[in-house]
């Protein structure tokens, strides 16, 4: 009896070809320790938001980000934004697709924008700050992240 490979049944592509899926992965996506790692930095050519509801948003969000309902989203409400900036959405996580939605939104303005993988979901997982009501919060003073060992 030959066992064969599941993996192996699609096989991969060519190095070359990994090398611009992943890249291109890479440039639609931010995990969690990496978003931590620049707000912890303070680096200002990111904008997080929270495409949640308000409600969702005052319950609970990311410590700076900015409340901004996808379902708000519209060439008006979108023309305050800074267009230098690159925007990081999220939402609750892999079961919610409004980060995706806001994403798309934001995109076809014009904006450059990247999805949190994983939402408020991963971000919670690990352990990163989080700040309740209306405010965006600010980021606690801490001398270093815990590595996330990836």
């Amino acid at each position: 009896m030959t066992i064969s490979s599941a993996v192996l049944q699609f096989p991969p592509h060519s190095a070359p070809q990994s090398e611009a899926l992943l890249r291109d992965k890479l440039a639609h996506y931010a995990d969690a320790w990496d978003v931590a790692q620049d707000l912890a930095n303070g680096i200002t050519e990111i904008v997080v938001i929270d495409t949640r509801s308000v409600a969702q948003y005052q319950a609970g969000h990311i410590c700076g980000a900015v409340s901004f309902p996808h379902r708000t989203m519209n060439t008006e409400t979108l023309s305050v934004l800074a267009s230098d900036k690159v925007y990081i959405t999220y939402c609750d996580g892999i079961g919610c697709n409004g980060s995706t939605k806001g994403a798309w939104k934001l995109a076809a303005a014009g904006f450059r924008v990247k999805e949190l993988i994983g939402g408020l979901d991963f971000w919670l997982r690990d352990h990163h700050p989080v700040t309740q009501g209306d405010a965006q919060g600010e980021w606690p003073p801490v001398s270093a992240l815990a590595g996330c060992g990836c």
